[in-house]
């Protein structure tokens, strides 16, 4: 459960240190392995040699029968130090298996079996018994001490009798720890090398994925900015995975600044309605006393302190006037040219909605050049129509949005196959306030209106057969960059 949740900047690394010491076990193991099967192979070789010598000079006494001569020939090697092999005891066995001499003739007399020196020798014996008509050949027991080595020694086609070299299995101790030694050296030297080298690299490996995993967990209310994601760029999944991420980043970053251009809209909308809702109270009684003054002074005949109250109250009434009329003035937001970018970046901001509702997003733009139209309120006019669109719209269904420009202007046109729009409900489409419960407030028409009309444009609506279509023309010559 540690190492699940352990970061990946130790994770892999670990993982890479323990791929190194399980690789260098293996392959120490298999050097080990060959290197004891040709120690092994050698000795029986070298044993074989040896055997098939003394086999073959044994032939002439064993023929005169000379006990003594064939003592002397066995022990020879043994007493002089020069086998180099380490054969404990050499045996000439006759015909029927009896030793016929030894070089331990104290231990291992003559004329006796070999069934009757131990239960080892008495396997052997069953041994040599099944393999009577081989050659030299080495001899191993299962739960033996030494291994044999047995060469047949035959005249003329006449089985003379059998050599037995002994061997102690420890013979193989030292050499083999030799071994041992330095294939341990040189695997320690190798991991002393490697496991640094693996470490490194494993961190290196891990950083990028440690890179997104902290880019992903900075994700919340607010979008990170490029200089606080410093994410891996290359073309590996790693990297394509960063750099998907940082598109969609920056995707949701002009997402909420959309988001954030639209509700200040709706605020500024919901600002400007209260207005002009306090400026029509006040202008009508305001009106009443201006048109009051009006009259008495054409009709009237007022003194001199009058006439100057009179011309104060129509002074204060007007500049009331004046600053009513200020509440009204529209603002105007700062925005450059309409480009093909902004129309891209409105689709991929819908995508997700779309998505949302497993709707088909069919989208059609022939806009290829910057248009003299301010990019903020086109935007905030086709986001609004587009949201309307797929929040109409069935699950499963289809969202059309085309644009072309024409005539000196722009058309728009977003089509969704939903429920379609009642008569009673196009009478106030374009009222804030009037959308249908569950649906919203219908505060974006309203804008979506406003904004059209600010651009001295046109907007159109058709609705029936389960085919709601929206209509919007922008003409070029109204809009002038900031």
């Amino acid at each position: 459960m540690i190492l699940r949740n352990l970061s990946f900047r130790y994770k892999i690394p670990l993982r890479a240190t323990v791929l190194v010491l399980i690789t260098a076990v293996l392959i120490t193991g298999a050097i080990l392995a060959r290197e004891y099967d040709q120690v092994r192979r050698d000795l029986f070789e070298n044993a074989e040699s040896m055997g098939r010598l003394l086999s073959n000079t044994l032939v002439t006494p064993m023929i005169h029968d000379d006990v003594w001569r064939v003592y002397e020939t066995i022990n020879s090697p043994l007493q002089a130090g020069q086998s180099t092999l380490g054969a404990e005891l050499i045996m000439v066995l006759d015909p029927d298996r009896r030793i016929y001499v030894s070089t331990q003739p104290m231990d291992y007399p003559m004329l006796v079996g070999l069934e009757r020196l131990g239960p080892e020798y008495a396997r052997l014996d069953t041994a040599l018994q099944e393999g009577a008509e081989k050659g030299p050949r080495a001899v191993e027991l299962s739960e033996a001490t030494h291994f044999f080595m047995v060469a047949p020694i035959v005249f003329d086609g006449v089985h003379l009798g059998m050599l037995v070299l002994e061997y102690p299995k420890s013979l193989f101790v030292p050499r083999f720890f030799s071994i041992v030694w330095r294939a341990g050296l040189i695997t320690l030297l190798v991991l002393v090398l490697l496991l640094p080298l693996s470490w490194y690299w494993g961190r290196r490996m891990a950083e990028p994925l440690v890179q997104l995993a902290d880019c992903m967990g900075r994700v919340g209310p607010e979008i990170p900015s490029e200089d606080e994601c410093r994410l891996y760029e290359s073309r590996d999944e790693i990297g394509q995975a960063g750099t998907q991420l940082k598109r969609m980043l920056a995707e949701l970053r002009q997402k909420q600044e959309l988001e954030r251009g639209v509700m200040a809209s709706e605020r500024l909308a919901a600002v400007g309605r209260l207005t002009a809702g306090i400026a029509h109270e006040i202008n009508n009684p305001l009106g009443g006393m201006l048109n009051a003054v009006s009259t008495y002074r054409r009709h009237g005949d007022p003194d001199a302190v009058t006439e100057r109250t009179i011309s104060l109250l129509e002074r204060g009434l007007r500049q009331i006037k004046e600053t009513v009329g200020a509440l009204l003035v529209e603002a105007r937001l700062e925005s450059h040219a309409l480009t093909p970018q902004d129309i891209h970046d409105i689709h991929t901001l819908i995508l997700p909605d779309a998505h949302g509702k497993s709707l088909e997003l069919v989208w059609d733009s022939r806009v290829r050049e910057p248009l003299a139209l301010p990019s903020t309120q086109v935007r905030q006019i086709m986001l609004n129509l587009l949201l309307n669109a797929v929040q109409a719209s069935e699950p499963g269904g289809r969202v059309i949005c085309r644009l072309w420009p024409r005539e000196q202007g722009l058309h728009v046109e977003v089509v969704n196959h939903g429920e379609p729009i009642s008569r009673m409900q196009m009478t106030r489409l374009f009222e804030p306030f009037s959308g249908t419960p569950g649906r919203g407030h219908g505060l974006g028409l309203w804008v979506t209106y406003q904004l059209v009309q600010q651009m001295e444009g046109r907007i159109e609506v058709q609705s029936g057969d389960g085919r709601t279509v929206f209509r919007v023309s922008l003409p070029l010559r109204v809009w002038e960059a900031a």
